[in-house]
């Protein structure tokens, strides 16, 4: 059976399927292919976990399409067979699972379980996250209860889904905060960060460059923050009062200043210096906050010029702003 033809998804069926793997194993030893390919790339399991509403399953059908064996709530004492299976299998040779919070107490066993999986197979834990409000929003938009049950309120049962998961979070190789994704963007990001083979990116970092008001508060999952505030607050000429950033001539009046163009230079500079380094310590996701005192037109111009200069570097770049009206 070609890799491409194989389910997309194991659950019930998931202990008879690697019964069957270990029994044909055991017939033909000889067979069993090495844990690395003939190309010299490594196989590879990645355990994708995270809070219910994340968006684990969106991202585990972005690793079906990329040809990874897709296995989605494989019970947990099973991890260890199914590192096995794939490790000596002709016709797997990446996989992706779910493990989530229907496993209940026996997460707490999740650390001790990854080590010995990563004795037979490299693996990569992949834990997805959100804000609260987001979550919340999300069911309710879904109309889906929580997993955890239907008597208590969402936020609460999202409050205890997150102390039950912080022994895999504590282990997670990248934690990704799902906030600002929508369905597309979390797919170009997975592909982005797990293509393989011919075509592969050296740079598979997603960039969100995001504007925000000191005011409101600096955004939770800001990487890095610059401080914009000392430029001129267009905010303080009335025709652009009511304007943002995004304005030409809002854009036009910020860019004039000299400060302006030397804030740039220098911090595109920096982060031309820095993101090789975090995309080798494995880093995929970077969020990059750039604050004045209102988050509607400093902050926002600047925002949207960074992005256009990571763009032209080379870098897979977004901007977002968090709070100018909608």
């Amino acid at each position: 059976m070609a890799p491409d033809s194989l389910p997309a998804r194991v659950s019930a069926q998931g202990s008879k399927a690697l019964r069957k793997g270990s029994a044909r194993r055991a017939a033909h030893p000889e067979s069993e292919p090495s844990a690395r390919l003939q190309d010299g790339e490594p196989r590879e399991l990645v355990i994708l976990t995270g809070l219910s509403g994340s968006g684990k399953l969106s991202a585990l059908k972005a690793f079906e399409d990329l040809g990874f064996y897709s296995v989605d709530n494989l019970p947990l004492d099973l991890i260890p067979r199914f590192a096995d299976l794939v490790a000596k299998s002709a016709e797997i040779t990446h996989a992706a699972l779910v493990v989530d919070v229907r496993e209940g107490s026996r997460l707490e066993r999740f650390p001790s379980i990854l080590a010995r999986v990563r004795k037979v197979l490299p693996t990569r834990v992949v834990f997805l996250e959100a804000s609260e409000e987001v979550l919340v929003r999300r069911f309710s938009e879904t109309r889906r209860p929580h997993p955890l049950g239907r008597g208590d309120r969402v936020i609460a049962s999202i409050q205890t889904e997150r102390k039950r998961l912080d022994p895999v979070r504590n282990v997670a190789d990248i934690l990704l905060d799902t906030s600002r994704f929508n369905v597309h963007e979390l797919r170009a990001h997975i592909n982005a960060a797990f293509s393989r083979g011919v075509g592969k990116s050296d740079r598979n970092l997603t960039i969100s460059v995001t504007s925000f008001g000191f005011k409101n508060g600096v955004p939770s999952d800001a990487d890095i923050v610059f401080d914009v505030r000392f430029l001129p607050n267009p905010h303080f000429i009335p025709e652009f009062r009511n304007l943002t950033g995004k304005h030409p001539k809002v854009a036009k009046y910020v860019r004039q200043f000299p400060q302006t163009g030397e804030f740039l230079g220098k911090v595109t500079e920096m982060l031309t210096f820095l993101l090789p380094h975090y995309i080798h310590e494995g880093k995929s996701y970077l969020t990059i906050g750039i604050g004045c005192t209102g988050g509607q037109h400093r902050s926002v111009m600047i925002a949207e010029e960074l992005k256009k200069r990571l763009t032209v570097a080379g870098y897979r770049a977004k901007s977002s702003h968090r709070d100018i009206p909608r």
